[in-house]
């Protein structure tokens, strides 16, 4: 199966560095082609310009300079999502991934109001996260970060795609043996692939 892994976070000492590498050491063991998409080394540009944003609608034009981002898209069966949660969603660089490639005529097409999923080669969605707070304050807030994924996202890849959630609470009070059975959940996760 061909894995886009995408990673967001700005420092190469952190935990979810940790979380990435056992991500893609794990799905590389299982024999999984592995395309790993660090926005921050790969130095994404997140922001959406006047330009960009006039032609948003306009498929024939609203790829330009990011292709090889679709391309990679169109390339994978799952995608695999690893990253902080800051402020219960995910770091504005990820959130400007998707608003500059999730593009209409790329991930979807909206016909007469209606959206019609056009990834469709996307069967599993993962995130593999960190939040500071206690799981029951993420849950008395909404999940914002995982709604995003479990229902937005989701609801334009293939009919049937699964969604699982991984993340480690209480981050900012963490334990070396809470982050250690967190990346073990993390790789027993990804072994079963």
């Amino acid at each position: 199966m061909n894995v886009l892994v995408v990673y967001c976070h700005p420092r190469a000492d952190s935990y979810a560095a940790a979380l990435r590498d056992a991500t893609c050491d794990t799905l590389r063991g299982r024999g999984h082609a592995v395309d790993l998409l660090d926005l921050y080394a790969d130095g994404f540009d997140p922001v959406m310009d006047a330009g960009e944003r006039g032609r948003y609608h306009d498929t024939a034009a609203n790829t330009h300079g990011i292709e090889a981002h679709i391309a990679r898209l169109k390339a994978a069966g799952t995608i695999v999502f690893v990253y902080p949660t800051w402020w219960y969603g995910m770091p504005a660089m990820l959130k400007g991934w998707f608003d500059r490639v999730w593009a209409p005529g790329v991930v979807f097409d909206i016909n007469g109001g209606v959206i019609r999923p056009l990834l469709t080669n996307v069967t599993h969605v993962v995130a593999v996260t960190t939040m500071g707070a206690p799981w029951w304050f993420a849950w008395y807030m909404g999940h914002p970060g995982r709604m995003f994924l479990s229902r937005g996202v989701r609801a334009i890849c293939a009919p049937g795609c699964r969604f699982t959630w991984r993340a480690h609470d209480r981050m900012d009070s963490s334990t070396p043996e809470s982050r250690a059975a967190f990346l073990e959940k993390v790789r027993r996760t990804f072994d079963s692939f």
